[in-house]
């Protein structure tokens, strides 16, 4: 899972040279421990398992820590315990000695052997089996050095390649070999628990001496050789062994661990009296009542960033450089700092407890003759190198060594000095007022009225001063008068001022409690956290060396370069909206500590001779060097460390082949800057689904949740504490697979079978506009065919009743003429019939053929006008069964066609003496029979269907399939017809059935 973190890229290898190569961060030789920031990890709180035994940095920055459990990651926020490669495995969890090699390996001493791991793969050495690994060194000329110990004796061993060459193991070299350490001059020494060897180079000899640390070796100056014992610290001289006393100390100490960093300070951890720290001539400590997670100190270890880590029995400790260092009281201040002046002499500091003057690094009690004890007090020097100080004690002046009061002036709240172009010295009392102090001495009052703090400053432009009132609102007062005056109303900033200051062109700046507001030529313009600043209560505001503007606020100590605060103020001269602009913010894990009220006592602020700038604080008196701030200029090395999809865990390696339907999606990064990773800042980016960068804070996550199927590239950046990019960043290629409903292949299918439908839609719909076509032209068909029917059943019938007539007519006429004539008005009188008949078919078409709904009526008239036409010479017989039922329209004509048709051939063509008809009404079906005992209808005109050329049967056939009847018609030779119809009744009763279903 870690492999992510040895990768070889030619980047990483540039940065991680660049990154061993200097000391870009490396702690203030000047200043005492408890000057360094400081943070704890203790045991007791879940940070590991056990102590921490052994350290080791690899190139890509990680720190790592060996522990009794086994070997622990740490990026300066999360420690995880590393877990080896499947199938392989530590010689021992117990962990006693780590080395990162120059060339990426970390290697791994353990209670019972030894290992390296490339990032990739975990090797053992056999060489090294069952032996316990003290110390490793890794010396000049790359040749790693193995300090072990045996049950035969001490061991030291050189690996050069995959050659190994041991010494020892005999007794020789002791029972154990239990430090390696090569000097700066390149002399390799090594330390067994009674003697120690000047190993290489030259010829190898043998020094007492009792050391049971394993880290005993270290240098307090290059060349110079220091040994911790049980019984105190001792340094090598001509081959000697003698004491070496800690420089303004006299304890006796147990060290345990010692370590000279980059700067040259010598670090001792010890048995009992936590850390030690010696440097410039002195020695300072830090113990567990100090912070220190324990006073019983392990080992020592400086990282590429110059941070000091420290393990102890209950935890690890890390000390770094810090952009602000805190002076308090192991540095000499007595009590917290009311006020301090940058005085010719140095930096007057005012406390409960007198005044104290800074040198070299420490306060010191400044010692005036008759000065009384002010306790805090306000500070102001004047023109003429006098110090005056304000309190409760009253108002006097430093001059010559010596105090001088003014009797006239009682003690107070005094809260602030001004002295104007004129000499002038202005006091703000806080309950008499305003009291003015000429050159020659003379005291004038001016009663301000209400009592209140204020600020004040003079102007050297438009001469008077400027008087702040801590409820609100700037003053200018000149001679005597307010000149202008200034509130909320008309822009200024909110609340109470704080500090007021007025340059030399006669801008004036007031620190508020809503922001730095700035009044030029009457125009007034306010700086806020809207505007760049990191919050708008502003305590104070000062200038350094480089004319940067460094503005104290409650969240943190802004600084401002000239030219951002000239375009800001052009922009409001010009009346424009400033832009925001661009500051760097020190804030708590830079050393700075903000409050958002600081005493009444000032100035607040100052800076001294050699630029330093000194403001006071609730811990004491700081200090910031604007040309070293200490910041952290190397870009912090990105990695991605894992990912976890729907909470299964998978390798951070390009390629991640990810199963479908993620819903959750977490990825794990992270920088390697051990100075303040808390402050650390990522963006991250995820393409193909972020359209820009996310801004992420300090948090180590980016979450995603329903991703589409794809490929994916996400990119993570980081800043450091300092804000110094690593813009390249690190990269993770991965994909989601697609379910199969989300692969190209089915969703081909989708659109072709969608394409199919659409197509077979388009088919349906041109059938159907076919069938209706094809209906339409059936119905246009069925129609003639039905006028056919109707003209054949009628006009054409009628016709040919009319030709026979004419042909009586014809054989009458020569010799019965009179018979003839009677004949002729027959026929004539047929014809006639037969037009209206034909008139009839042709309304027929258009309406019902039968006026009313009674078919055995009509079926019984039309049987009578036949047996009228035939002379009456056929007995007709008519049944009807079962309860007559309204009948559909159309049935009932085609039904009434149909036996009319039958009764015309009966009547007409069967010779029958009888007819009979009969209709019988069931719930199944309707059946109309007509049956004759005529001669019947000749065997092969039946089979056929009819006569040629007649369409007596094929019309009454044709008719029974339009409404779903069955016409049976059976014939015998001289046994008559029998034609019979059946109707089913959803047919034929269907208005009948609707209206009842209706009821």
């Amino acid at each position: 899972m870690f492999a992510s973190s040895f990768r070889s890229e030619a980047l990483t290898r540039v940065l991680a040279g660049l990154l061993w190569a200097g000391s870009a961060l490396a702690l203030d030789p000047s200043l005492d421990a408890s000057q360094y920031g400081h943070t704890a990890w203790r045991t007791r709180d879940g940070f590991a398992n056990g102590p921490v035994l052994a350290f080791a940095q690899t190139p890509d920055g990680y720190l790592w820590l060996g522990t009794e459990f086994g070997l622990v990651r740490f990026d300066g926020v999360r420690a995880i315990p590393w877990v080896p490669p499947r199938g392989a495995r530590l010689p021992h969890d117990h962990v006693r000695a780590l080395l990162a090699a120059r060339d990426g390996v970390l290697w791994i001493g353990t209670l019972s052997g030894l290992a390296s791991w490339d990032g990739r793969s975990l090797a053992t050495h056999p060489a090294f089996d069952d032996r316990s690994i003290n110390a490793l060194v890794e010396d000049r000329d790359r040749t790693l050095w193995v300090g072990a110990h045996t049950l035969k004796g001490g061991l030291v061993c050189a690996i050069r390649g995959a050659a190994t060459e041991c010494d020892g193991g005999d007794g020789t070299l002791g029972n154990a070999i239990t430090s390696l350490y090569e000097d700066s001059k390149g002399v390799l020494w090594a330390a067994g628990r009674d003697r120690m060897w000047r190993w290489k180079p030259g010829p190898r000899n043998s020094l007492p001496g009792i050391l049971d640390s394993l880290q005993a070796l270290s240098e307090s100056a290059p060349g110079t050789m220091v040994v911790a014992r049980p019984a105190g610290l001792a340094r090598i001289a001509e081959d000697r062994v003698v004491p070496y006393p800690l420089p303004g100390t006299s304890i006796k100490l147990s060290p345990t661990a010692l370590l000279r960093d980059r700067e040259g300070a010598l670090w001792i951890g010890t048995r009992d009296r936590g850390l030690l720290h010696v440097h410039r001539g002195r020695t300072d400590a830090f113990t567990r009542a100090d912070g220190l997670s324990g006073d019983w100190v392990g080992r020592l270890f400086e990282d590429r960033e110059g941070n000091i880590w420290v393990t102890t029995l209950d935890g690890l400790d890390r000390f770094r450089a810090l952009a602000a260092a805190t002076h308090a009281k192991p540095q000499g201040v007595l009590a917290p700092a009311g006020s301090v002046l940058a005085t010719r002499d140095g930096i007057l500091v005012s406390t409960r407890f007198g005044l104290q003057l800074g040198r070299e690094g420490r306060m010191v009690q400044l010692d005036v003759r008759g000065l009384p004890k002010p306790g805090v007090a306000s500070l102001f020097e004047d023109r003429r190198g006098r110090i005056w100080l304000g309190s409760q004690s009253g108002v006097g002046y430093i001059e010559h060594g010596a105090y001088r009061s003014l009797e006239d002036v009682p003690g107070g709240y005094i809260d602030s000095f001004a002295e104007d172009r004129d000499g002038n010295l202005w006091v703000a009392h806080r309950e008499r007022g305003l009291l003015r102090i000429a050159p020659d001495g003379q005291i004038a009052w001016n009663d301000m009225g209400q009592r209140t703090r204020r600020r004040l400053a003079a102007d050297p432009v438009r001469g008077g001063i400027w008087i702040g009132d801590f409820l609100g609102g700037l003053t200018h007062f000149v001679d005597g008068r307010i000149a202008a005056s200034y509130s909320v109303r008309d822009g200024f900033g909110k609340g109470r001022i704080k500090q007021v200051s007025v340059a030399g062109d006669g801008t004036v700046w007031a620190a508020t409690d809503g922001g730095l507001s700035r009044i030029k030529d009457g125009r007034i313009a306010t700086l806020d956290k809207h505007g760049g600043l990191p919050c708008d209560n502003v305590n104070w505001m000062i200038e350094d060396a480089e004319h940067a503007w460094w503005i104290h606020t409650a969240c943190g100590l802004a600084r401002i370069a000239r030219g951002e605060l000239d375009n800001w103020s052009a922009a409001a001269d010009a009346g424009k909206a400033p832009r925001r602009i661009v500051t760097t913010v020190l804030d708590r894990p830079d050393g700075v500590q903000s409050v958002a009220f600081l005493g009444s006592y000032e100035p607040h602020a100052a800076r001294s001779g050699d630029g330093k700038l000194w403001f006071v604080s609730d811990g004491g008196l700081m200090v910031v060097d604007p040309r070293d701030l200490r910041l952290n200029k190397l870009p912090p090395p990105v990695y991605v460390e894992g990912i976890v999809a729907d909470r299964k865990p998978y390798e951070a390696s390009s390629g991640v082949r990810l199963p479908p339907q993620v819903r959750d999606l977490a990825i794990e990064y992270t920088a390697t800057s051990l100075v303040a990773p808390e402050k650390m800042q990522f963006k991250y980016r995820l393409e193909g689904r972020d359209r820009d960068w996310n801004d992420a804070g300090n948090r180590r996550q980016a979450f995603y949740t329903d991703l589409e199927p794809g490929d994916y590239r996400f990119r993570v950046i980081a800043a450091n504490n300092s804000g110094m990019w690593n813009e390249q960043g690190a990269t993770l290629e991965f994909s989601v697979a697609p379910a199969y409903w989300q692969t190209w292949w089915f969703r081909a299918l989708c659109i072709a079978a969608l394409v199919a439908l659409l197509w077979a839609l388009y088919r349906w719909r041109v059938r159907q506009i076919a069938r209706e076509f094809s209906m339409t032209l059936d119905a246009r068909v069925a129609e003639r065919t039905r006028i056919a029917r109707e003209l054949h059943d009628t006009l054409l019938q009628g016709f040919h009743g009319v030709l026979l007539r004419f042909q009586t007519v014809l054989e009458l006429l020569p010799h019965r003429a009179s018979e003839a004539k009677q004949t002729l008005a027959s026929t004539i009188e047929q014809a006639a019939a037969a037009i209206t008949e034909g008139r009839d078919a042709v309304q027929g078409l258009r309406a019902s053929t039968t006026e009313t709904n009674d078919l055995a009526e009509s079926i019984q008239t039309f049987a009578d006008e036949l047996a009228a036409e035939g002379g009456g010479e056929v007995e007709l017989g008519m049944e009807v069964l079962g309860v007559p039922r309204p009948l559909h329209p159309i049935v009932r004509d085609e039904i009434f066609r149909i036996a009319s048709e039958a009764l015309r051939n009966a009547f007409r063509h069967a010779g029958a003496r009888r007819i009979e008809v009969a209709l019988r009404y069931d719930e199944r079906r309707l059946r109309v029979g007509v049956r004759d005992d005529g001669r019947g209808i000749a065997p092969e005109v039946l089979s056929a269907g009819g006569r040629e050329g007649h369409f007596g049967l094929h019309g009454m056939r044709e008719r029974a399939r339009l409404i779903g009847g069955k016409l049976t018609v059976w014939s015998a030779a001289q046994a008559g017809t029998e034609v019979e119809l059946a109707v089913p009744a959803a047919n034929a009763y269907a208005v009948a059935a609707r209206v009842e279903s209706a009821a």
